[in-house]
């Protein structure tokens, strides 16, 4: 009978041993695809421009591959759509959707951007507007296709993709932003960056390893870890090749995520053009 009772009593000590130590760390959740398009079926941009919309063009319709429709309103986001900046009457900046040959040879939609000069701020962005879910983590990735003759320019830069956080047009928030800067010869390569205004970077990566693809699709890959402990994380991988990766406090500040602008098209290395294709958004990391 003691023998018994002592096997019973340890046991049970061990039984309780994962109730006492429960781990409250961040748990990854399952993989959710939120949205996922490349332009198919009835699927365009609307050229009416609303009054009072600051020039907003909405790209609408059901792609009919996916089975999504236009407008992305992902994180309960509201108006989201192509915003033209300081574009001169469209002169600076252009948006179109082209059919052109897909990374795998076939024909395919693909949303093209354009910027022929900048005259101040000018821009062209798909904006996923209004966000009210500022502080979830996301995954975005899509192909893009850059040309070739405005990435050999010594000391230019462009971009493709960032987001904002609420109040950072007043120095208050934060941006997360992707460039391609070009050295001294001319060469491209990469740069990651977390700001709180463009001249003074919180943090900031440069990469020279991976080559920048130039008048070929290649693939994006950008996720966040929303978090103001040490387990923030944002990480940028191009073809499956990790560009750069930050981990720490995320905004330093609490501010949530306001919008995303998805294709962007800014920059002072003009003339430049740009093809996206394929997008998906999930609500973590698939792989």
């Amino acid at each position: 009978m003691r023998k018994a009772a002592g096997c019973f009593f340890v046991l049970y000590s061990i039984l309780m041993i994962p109730a006492c130590d429960k781990d409250d760390s961040y748990v990854t959740p399952e993989p959710v695809l939120l949205f996922k398009s490349g332009f198919e079926g009835n699927v365009y941009i609307d050229t009416v421009a609303y009054a009072g919309n600051e020039d907003y063009r909405f790209i609408r319709g059901k792609d009919t591959v996916t089975g999504f429709y236009w407008p992305l309103s992902i994180l309960g986001a509201e108006s989201s759509a192509l915003h033209y900046i300081d574009d001169d009457n469209h002169n600076a900046v252009f948006a179109e959707l082209q059919t052109v040959t897909g990374y795998d040879g076939k024909q395919t939609k693909a949303l093209y951007q354009q910027e022929n000069y900048n005259s101040g701020v000018t821009q062209c962005p798909y904006e996923i507007l209004n966000i009210k879910d500022g502080t979830a983590d996301l995954y975005v990735k899509f192909r893009i296709k850059l040309d070739s003759a405005s990435l050999f320019k010594p000391n230019m830069w462009r971009t493709y993709f960032e987001w904002k956080s609420k109040d950072y047009a007043e120095g208050k928030g934060f941006r997360l932003i992707s460039f391609i800067y070009t050295d001294d010869d001319g060469i491209p390569y990469w740069h990651f960056q977390g700001d709180k205004n463009p001249d003074t970077p919180v943090w900031e990566k440069d990469n020279r390893n991976i080559p920048v693809p130039v008048n070929k699709w290649f693939v994006n890959e950008f996720y966040w870890h929303w978090s103001e402990d040490e387990d923030g994380t944002a990480l940028w991988r191009v073809n499956g090749k990790t560009v750069a990766r930050y981990t720490g406090s995320f905004t330093g500040n609490d501010k949530p995520l306001e919008f995303i602008m998805l294709g962007q098209i800014y920059g002072n290395s003009n003339p430049k053009h740009q093809w996206i294709d394929d997008i998906e958004i999930w609500n973590t990391l698939t792989e």
